[in-house]
């Protein structure tokens, strides 16, 4: 085909030809016509003279190379006619014919003569069709398939819509699902629904006025509700009509939520049950508005002094607008970075709200190299240590206990900050969510929770805004790791006895705990000498075995936390290259020069536990590996798979191995 000659190949494209002129009548009927004329200058194409020339000459300009590839994607086969192409670009068959025999002059374009017709058209190039970004949109599912799209394409569709899936080993070839959701439009960074859907239009090859409709639809529910502080200091719940009023909020507000109307669209609120009230609301399809005058906390002399990321700077503004949010991005994007850069602009006292000790450090150490604030200004408050100060940074657990809790809802806070935010809707945690705050802010690579509420995230702290992963990945902010799922076979048949014959959770930790993982782990370990490496397990006894048998530390919760500082510290360092983690190395512990992850054994089918375990590879600079072992013919092969298709939806690539017995 290359050629345009003979051959099996252009056999195959001249019955697709053939096919193509046998639908639309090539060589008769629409061919014929206006096209006959048009063909010998004559007909209303010649009666204007002059005038007629430019037109027809405008309209030979417009079909190009990629004007012609759309018009091949439009018709849905590999090869058109002129009359085809011309119907697919609107101009006349003239002008089509003229243009694609220029191009097939510069031999950009091939031809065929086939019997229906005098000529067909192809690309001499197919590589050049085959990489072009393909938009296919299902208006009535709200999905939008994308085939290689364009950063620009995936950086517009990541302001309004929910990327799905994605397909493909290669960055170039890669497919995306997206799909357009309620949360999605609700929390777009637009200041109307006009900017909205000009970015929807400038991706759509289409318009779709339905789908349209819907968003402006959704646009307009998210601006139904609103909360706020009235003249006289109480809460008021506002509604855009009446009928929302007496209708939405009576039917989903527990009956103590609302202690008295105030006019028809207002009404008196339980300022105890705020959280419960935007939770319904939002569940109902009704996100709420918080325009509340909260404590503002007293001013703090604090400046940045690292320069933020053109990315990380576009947060800041877009939570300063909204004055709440979840800064929602790969590990290694900067969100403590960008908080610390929210927490200068905003300039109020700070909590800043954690999961660990470990993790209330690193952040006084952050603290302390990214901004003007002095020791004496930052307290940590924990079972370690008990210090509230300008900027204080507490455990979730100890700010939800009724003793300590007092001190925090005394304190006026101008920004409290949740560091990894899909802790918020767990009970201990969500009593913190309580907390009044001008800003409130959460960080988290993982939004998710495998009882999929993690809307309650967005009620109880504010919308997502972040990016698009795979846009930071093409950027160089963070190298994308490489991540494959080894299926690792049986040491021997009494141990895969053993796994037949048990249930349930047992037969889970057999297939988890399969000694041949630790050959496996040995023999990935020789083939990366010189790369740090966390061995990731689920099962203590297990990590004992592993750490034993590699002569390495085993670092767990039972792990006293002053030598566990000092092996994290000794891994930073380099004096250290391998550790094997439990649970406790998931969260909360920066890592950030891990270059190679072995996750011996995992939380079932965990995504956010996945995404957290690549996680501690990812980083500005340098390729980084993740291997995720899952015994071959159990059920750890579908825990895996299901792991690792979460981080495949963010853009990262996910191999498949079977090593070999």
């Amino acid at each position: 085909m290359s050629d345009g000659h003979g051959g099996s190949d252009e056999s195959d494209v001249l019955t697709d030809a053939s096919d193509a002129g046998g639908v639309d009548g090539a060589g008769g009927g629409d061919d014929t016509g206006d096209g006959a004329g048009d063909a010998d200058g004559t007909g209303d194409d010649a009666e204007d003279g002059t005038g007629a020339d430019d037109a027809e000459d405008a309209a030979e300009e417009s079909v190009s190379l990629e004007t012609f590839f759309d018009a091949l994607q439009a018709e849905g086969r590999p090869v058109a006619t002129a009359q085809q192409v011309a119907r697919r670009l609107d101009v006349s068959q003239s002008a089509a014919r003229a243009a694609l025999d220029r191009l097939a002059a510069n031999g950009d374009v091939g031809r065929a003569d086939v019997e229906s017709d005098p000529v067909v058209f192809y690309p001499e190039r197919w590589d050049d069709l085959a990489t072009r970004e393909r938009v296919v949109v299902f208006p009535s599912r709200r999905e939008i398939v994308v085939d290689r799209p364009t950063q620009y394409t995936r950086a517009q569709l990541a302001q309004f819509a929910h990327l799905v899936d994605t397909s493909g080993t290669e960055s170039g070839t890669r497919g995306y699902l997206y799909r357009i959701r309620q949360e999605d439009v609700w929390a777009a960074p637009f200041d109307d629904v006009d900017g909205l859907l000009a970015s929807l239009r400038s991706v759509l090859p289409t318009r779709h006025e339905h789908l349209e409709e819907w968003i402006r639809d959704q646009w307009k529910r998210a601006h139904r509700f609103r909360l706020y502080t009235h003249e006289d200091g109480y809460v008021v719940l506002e509604a855009a009509s009446e009928s929302l009023l007496g209708t939405v909020a009576e039917d989903h507000l527990a009956d103590d939520s609302l202690r008295a109307p105030i006019s028809e669209t207002e009404a008196w609120v339980n300022e105890s049950a705020i959280a419960a009230i935007k939770r319904a609301l939002y569940e109902a399809g009704y996100p709420v508005e918080d325009d509340r005058d909260l404590e503002e906390g007293e001013p703090i002399d604090v400046d940045l002094t690292t320069d933020l990321r053109e990315y990380q700077e576009g947060w800041v503004e877009t939570f300063l607008e909204k004055r709440s949010g979840v800064y929602v991005g790969p590990p290694g994007s900067g969100k403590t970075v960008a908080a610390i850069g929210t927490l200068a602009a905003v300039g109020g006292e700070t909590l800043i709200l954690v999961p660990s000790r470990e993790l209330a450090g690193q952040w006084e150490t952050e603290l302390l190299a990214h901004t003007t604030l002095n020791a004496e200004q930052i307290g940590q408050y924990h079972g370690g240590e008990k210090a509230i100060r300008p900027v204080t940074i507490a455990t979730y657990q100890t700010a939800g206990m009724d003793r300590h809790r007092q001190l925090f809802d005394t304190r006026e806070w101008g920004l409290i900050v949740y560091d990894e935010a899909h802790h918020i809707p767990s009970p201990v945690f969500s009593r913190s969510a309580d907390l009044q705050a001008k800003h409130r802010l959460g960080l988290s690579a993982t939004p998710v929770r495998e009882t999929d509420n993690e809307d309650e995230i967005y009620t109880l702290i504010g919308p997502p805004i972040g990016a698009d992963w795979d846009a930071l990945f093409e950027a160089g902010f963070v190298q994308e790791p490489e991540v494959e799922i080894r299926y690792v076979p049986w040491r021997d048949d009494d141990a895969r006895n053993a796994y037949v014959s048990a249930d349930g959770r047992e037969r889970y930790r057999l297939a988890a705990s399969n000694p041949a993982k630790v050959a496996e782990i040995r023999t990935l370990l020789a083939a990366q000498p010189g790369r740090k490496a966390l061995v990731f397990v689920e099962y203590l006894d297990q990590g004992e075995r592993i750490a034993e048998e590699l002569s390495v530390p085993f670092i767990s919760g039972e792990t006293r936390h002053a030598e566990r500082s000092r092996l994290f510290d000794a891994f930073r360092e380099g004096d250290r290259r391998v550790l094997v983690v439990s649970r406790v190395g998931d969260e909360g512990i920066d890592l950030p020069n891990a270059e190679l992850a072995i996750v011996a054994s995992g939380l079932g089918g965990s995504r956010r536990q996945g995404a957290q375990r690549a996680g501690r590879t990812m980083r500005p600079a340098g390729s980084a590996l993740v291997y995720v072992l899952a015994t071959r013919g159990s059920a750890e092969e579908e825990f895996a798979q299901r792991q690792m298709r979460h981080l495949a939806q963010k853009g990262i690539r996910v191999r498949e191995t079977t090593v070999e017995s």
